[in-house]
């Protein structure tokens, strides 16, 4: 079984679910949009249920990468200049995004509830990390309780930042309630020298 063939159904699923709904694309859809037969995508996926649940794996494990491959970086100051480019750069296209949040608590409570704890939990952990680096070298106020704040903030992103009804209602859109997000929780853990670093 190809990996990068497993790899490719998930990709392509994930961008017709992003554009039209889970619920409205079907199995034969994602096939015909693969240019392959529903018997090879059962070698790979046993139902569009296991589809949806490795799916939101990957999206954990893509964004589990991304905070490491940020985490890796030896300077303390490299991270904060990351983060920072995150912050000011977020462009993603979230226009289809409540339709397919909306599709997956409704249809896929179990999938969905998994998904939240994953991401939960890994925003948790590289929250925890970013402040434990920067206290180390001295970016980061050192009497911030790291477990308070990495659980609150982590909170914010997998629940508050999923709230489209209430984004929408006030007209405005994910990137920017997660970028207020981010400076939030920049500006009010990070120390003087930190804050004049990230200002920049």
């Amino acid at each position: 079984m190809s990996q990068d063939q497993r790899a490719h159904i998930i990709k392509t699923a994930g961008e017709l679910f992003f554009c039209l709904g889970i619920r409205s694309v079907s199995i034969d859809d994602i096939c015909r949009e693969l240019g392959m037969s529903k018997k090879t995508f059962y070698v790979y996926f046993g139902s569009k249920d296991e589809l949806v649940e490795q799916l939101l794996r990957a999206n954990v494990e893509h964004m589990e990468q991304k905070m490491r491959t940020a985490m890796e970086t030896e300077d303390f100051r490299g991270i904060v200049r990351k983060f920072t480019n995150w912050i000011t750069t977020e462009k993603e296209d979230v226009r289809k995004v409540p339709q397919l949040v909306y599709d997956l608590k409704k249809y896929y409570p179990r999938q969905y509830s998994d998904f939240q704890r994953h991401s939960f939990e890994t925003q948790q952990h590289y929250i925890e990390q970013f402040i434990e680096r920067g206290m180390e070298s001295g970016l980061v106020r050192a009497n911030i309780n790291k477990d308070y704040t990495s659980h609150l903030f982590a909170k914010i992103y997998t629940d508050a930042l999923r709230d489209f009804e209430l984004i929408e209602s006030k007209g405005h859109n994910l990137p920017q309630f997660s970028r207020v997000a981010s400076d939030i929780l920049m500006r009010g853990i990070l120390s003087e020298e930190g804050l004049k670093l990230y200002q920049q």
